[in-house]
C-alpha cells in the first residue's frame, strides 16, 4: 500500500509563488508515474502534471504551462510542483496520486481513473 502527504499548500496573492510536496512511503516509488490533480467544489478532479519515473518526460496541462514544474527525487521518494505566477483560477485542493501501472505500459497519463493513490490533498488560496 502506498501513502502520499502533500504539504505546502496556502495562501498567496495573484502573481505569487507556491512549492507543493508529496512525500510517498510504501511500495516502490521510483517505479511509478506521479502525478499533479486539482479540484474545485462542483468540478471534476483535473489534471495538473505528471512526470516519468525518471523525471525525463513531464507534462502540463496547457492553463498551467510555462508556469508550474514538476520535479522528484526518487532518493527521497518525493514529487514537488513549483507553482508561479499564480492566478485566481488556480485556487483549488491540490491532489498528488501515483500509477503503479505505468512501470509495465509505460503510460504517462492525463486520466485520474489510472492513478491507484491520492493523497489527502493540500488547499490552495490564490487571492486577486
Amino acid at each position: 500500500q502506498v501513502q502520499l502527504v502533500e504539504s505546502g499548500g496556502g495562501l498567496v496573492q495573484a502573481g505569487g509563488s507556491l512549492r507543493l510536496s508529496c512525500r510517498a512511503s510504501g511500495g516502490t516509488f521510483s517505479r511509478y508515474v506521479m502525478g499533479w490533480f486539482r479540484q474545485v467544489p462542483g468540478k471534476e478532479r483535473e489534471f495538473v502534471s505528471a512526470i516519468s519515473w525518471n523525471g525525463g518526460r513531464p507534462d502540463y496541462a496547457d492553463s498551467v504551462k510555462g508556469r508550474f514544474t514538476i520535479s522528484r527525487d526518487n532518493a527521497v521518494n518525493t514529487v514537488s510542483l513549483q507553482m508561479n505566477s499564480l492566478k485566481p483560477e488556480g485556487t483549488a485542493v491540490y491532489y498528488c496520486a501515483a500509477d503503479p501501472g505505468s512501470w509495465q505500459t509505460g503510460r504517462l497519463s492525463r486520466d485520474k481513473s489510472l492513478y491507484d493513490y491520492w493523497g489527502q490533498g493540500t488547499q490552495v488560496t490564490v487571492s486577486s
